[in-house]
């Protein structure tokens, strides 16, 4: 039997290395090159012949905007001041959790992991006393959404995962009461508006 197994063995492999042999190669065709053509490009078979191609960056185009009124016009100038002005705070969280959780999946150590968690919550904190704690209502609101947007999370699903669930209640308790939602999430169809501002603002160029 294990003759048998042997023999077809070497009859697969000398099969396979028959069949490379006999490929033949795809005979193709490159477009003529004029004097100037220095640069190294990608190319794509189409049927035999070779495409050369560029990949571009993408291009934003943007229109301007019509207002209905006066007041139209300075409610969408006031929105963009506030987004404008929060933003950076959102990508800083953004940042900030996002190396968190990379710093909580290398480490094991349940007792690590926690001063992990309390030195960016502390780091986070001094943010807030600094400068977060001067946003008006409208501003906060508005840094929620943000927030759900660049790291497709609520606020309150930050604060229960990293100081658990009571902790989350507490805070949107609070928040509740001075007009915020940790809850808020972000809708690029409803908050088109503040779409519209964040992808002409350059944040992400």
């Amino acid at each position: 039997m294990k003759f048998y197994r042997l023999i077809l063995l070497l009859n697969v492999i000398i099969t396979g290395a028959y069949a490379q042999v006999t490929v033949k190669p795809i005979d193709v065709k490159y477009p003529p090159m004029g004097k100037n053509d220095t640069i190294k490009v990608a190319a794509t078979n189409v049927d035999g012949l070779m495409i050369p191609w560029i990949g571009l960056n993408e291009v934003v185009i943007n229109g301007t905007r019509i207002f209905k009124s006066p007041a139209e016009q300075a409610a969408f100038y006031r929105l963009r001041y506030n987004v404008l002005k929060v933003m950076p705070y959102a990508l800083f969280a953004k940042r900030r959790y996002q190396q968190l959780e990379t710093d909580l999946a290398v480490q094991p150590d349940k007792k690590e992991q926690k001063k992990l968690i309390k030195a960016c919550d502390q780091e986070i904190k001094q943010m807030f006393n600094k400068e977060i704690k001067e946003l008006t209502i409208t501003q906060g609101q508005i840094l929620t959404k943000l927030i759900d947007r660049e790291l497709g999370r609520t606020t309150y699903d930050i604060v229960k995962q990293t100081k658990g669930g009571l902790t989350a209640f507490l805070y949107q308790s609070v928040a509740r009461v001075v007009g915020h939602n940790l809850k808020s999430t972000y809708d690029p169809v409803e908050d088109r508006d503040i779409e519209s501002i964040i992808t002409s603002s350059g944040f992400y160029q």
